[in-house]
């Protein structure tokens, strides 16, 4: 046999051996039928029914963000419900990891021992991607697609655009006095922000979104999709048609009844302690809308466009209490009606929800903007 025939020879042998070894590995797999099996090594997952996914770090991967209590949950319940994408609960490491790296290179110290080190940016663009791929990739089921709500990783939108070339970004935006009275209200612990004090908080909210916005026109518009909050609540079935094309992902009509899947297997996993899980048990409904309308101090409301003039750039009318954000369509009000007409029964499912809560809150931990 001539040299070219042995590398033949023993190319087909190696390949041989590489599939022999594989698939002895997947039978000699101890099966646990109740969770999917992980095998980080070979970066696939595998499904209760062995079906294997890949993953890497150049898979279409969806991140949802935006400041805290601007729809972000809601956002990727809807997603959830798809059977082609999961999303999952946050994982709150990733936006600290992201946090990390920001405060390694403000520190032109901190930068140069990472360079002597050998530690480039290509060695820590490469941890930090296999960092966040594995949390995303194994926090949760497999699936096609996999999706990360995290929502201050849009602070980081332009370096995770970087890191995963085919990821896609929905930025959810929201009536910043909204969502300001929102984490005021329901005491929603940010670093940095005072929730005695409106005035602070709408101004530390136009300083973390104004960031957002500039990852976000940075990455472009291809990649990167601005949301409104009030729009999808408003009109779902137009905008997850839109969000869905934007994605590439198949219309389903799941999408338009998460409510219908929470808790279920393959549907849309609730945590205990985030602080939208009680909402989004109900179906898409008007009662988050104007709560935050006669609940701001009139100096604060007066000096509005001045405090927060992103509001603006984001086509809110600072002066207008309440604004006019459109009519629902007709679902939309039918939801709202009967869960008006069944109030008690879905203050007893939020009620369950803030309890279990309760018993986890001594383990929170704030989260950063």
């Amino acid at each position: 046999m001539g040299r070219g025939g042995r590398k033949v020879a023993l190319f087909l042998a190696g390949s041989f051996l590489a599939v022999w070894l594989l698939y002895g590995m997947l039978s000699s797999c101890s099966w646990d039928e109740s969770r999917p099996l992980m095998m980080a090594k070979e970066r696939y997952v595998l499904s209760n029914d062995r079906k294997v996914y890949s993953y890497d770090r150049y898979m279409p991967l969806i991140f949802i963000g935006g400041v805290p209590r601007s729809g972000t949950t809601l956002m990727r319940a809807m997603l959830d419900a798809h059977p082609d994408v999961r999303c999952g609960q946050e994982t709150r490491v990733i936006p600290r990891i992201l946090q990390m790296r920001s405060h390694w290179l403000k520190s032109q110290k901190e930068s140069l021992r990472l360079e002597e080190a050998g530690l480039s940016k290509q060695v820590l663009d490469s941890a930090i991607a296999a960092f966040c791929l594995e949390i995303i990739a194994r926090h949760g089921d497999p699936a096609p697609r996999l999706c990360n709500k995290d929502p201050l990783t849009l602070k980081s939108a332009s370096y995770l655009g970087e890191l995963f070339p085919q990821a896609k970004f929905i930025f959810m935006l929201r009536d910043g006095r909204a969502t300001v009275h929102s984490i005021i209200s329901r005491k929603v612990t940010i670093t940095g922000f005072d929730l005695t004090n409106y005035r602070q908080c709408l101004m530390k909210w136009n300083s973390a979104i104004q960031v957002m916005y500039n990852q976000c026109r940075e990455v472009g518009s291809s990649r990167c999709l601005m949301v409104h909050y009030e729009q999808l609540v408003l009109h779902p079935r137009e905008w997850m048609n839109r969000i869905l094309n934007f994605l590439d992902v198949p219309w389903n009509e799941s999408v338009l009844h998460h409510e219908d899947l929470i808790n279920k297997p393959g549907g849309v996993s609730l945590s205990k302690v985030e602080r939208s899980s009680d909402q989004v048990i109900k179906p898409v409904n008007l009662e988050a809308l104007t709560k935050w309308v006669g609940k701001i101090p009139e100096d604060v409301v007066r000096d509005m466009a001045e405090i927060a003039p992103m509001l603006s750039v984001l086509g809110y009318d600072p002066y207008a209490n309440p604004p006019a954000y459109g009519s629902p369509d007709s679902a939309v009000a039918d939801n709202t009606n009967r869960i008006l007409a069944n109030g008690q029964l879905w203050e007893s499912k939020a009620k369950a929800f803030l309890e279990q809560r309760e018993d986890l809150s001594a383990s929170e931990a704030p989260a950063a903007a």
